[in-house]
């Protein structure tokens, strides 16, 4: 799949998260989201922060020197970009809508996994159905899986075949887990929600690993 179709998918997951927080009540914006010990409002303001530029880097470093790491640095931005008003919050979300440059030393790649897990970290949590690119989540999810340092799905479950029921992508050596794209990008960033959709004679043995009840 070639950069630039990537980039369309991306565009169509920034519009329906504007689109979606748009249509939030104050509670949803408080809403525990898919990620662990976050909210709605903070994951909106993480994706928000996609603005970010070289020019930042020598704070962004400072950040994670001074959180004890990336996640820790990570979730301190997100906290305070989110006690912007929530119309600046979902403004700087709509500018990105056309902007096919990613983050320093991001590439188009990781651009889609950011966008396409984040819109379902904010919507599955509130019921809010949205559909995801097959094609765009394919890619992300090659991307998960061969980086050695994002995520580490790739050791995580190691002695399981993942195969996609819905495109044609598939990645690992053992009992297989099939189901949706979308379930399975969303299983190998770390969001066991995405469990709820998969099926496989290995799909038991992930859930005991996570700890998670069938």
């Amino acid at each position: 799949m070639n950069p630039d179709d990537v980039w369309r998918g991306i565009d169509d997951q920034r519009g329906r998260l504007v689109d979606l927080l748009e249509d939030l009540s104050d509670q949803e914006w408080q809403h525990p989201s898919l990620c662990e010990g976050w909210s709605v409002r903070q994951v909106a303001a993480h994706v928000a922060l996609q603005n970010t530029r070289w020019s930042a880097m020598p704070r962004a470093v400072l950040e994670t020197i001074r959180s004890g790491g990336m996640e820790g640095a990570i979730h301190a931005a997100a906290c305070r970009h989110a006690q912007l008003p929530t119309e600046r919050i979902v403004a700087e979300i709509r500018e990105r809508i056309g902007v096919w440059r990613p983050l320093p030393m991001v590439t188009h790649r990781g651009s889609a996994i950011d966008y396409l897990v984040h819109l379902q970290d904010i919507a599955i949590p509130l019921g809010r159905r949205q559909p995801m690119p097959v094609d765009v989540a394919a890619v992300a999810a090659d991307e998960v899986w061969r980086s050695p340092r994002m995520f580490h799905a790739r050791r995580r479950f190691a002695g399981q075949r993942f195969v996609a029921t819905d495109v044609e992508w598939s990645a690992g050596q053992g009992p297989e887990v099939t189901g949706p794209i979308s379930a399975i990008l969303l299983l190998l960033t770390g969001r066991p929600a995405g469990l709820d959709h998969l099926d496989g004679p290995g799909a038991d043995a992930v859930r005991a690993a996570l700890g998670v009840r069938p």
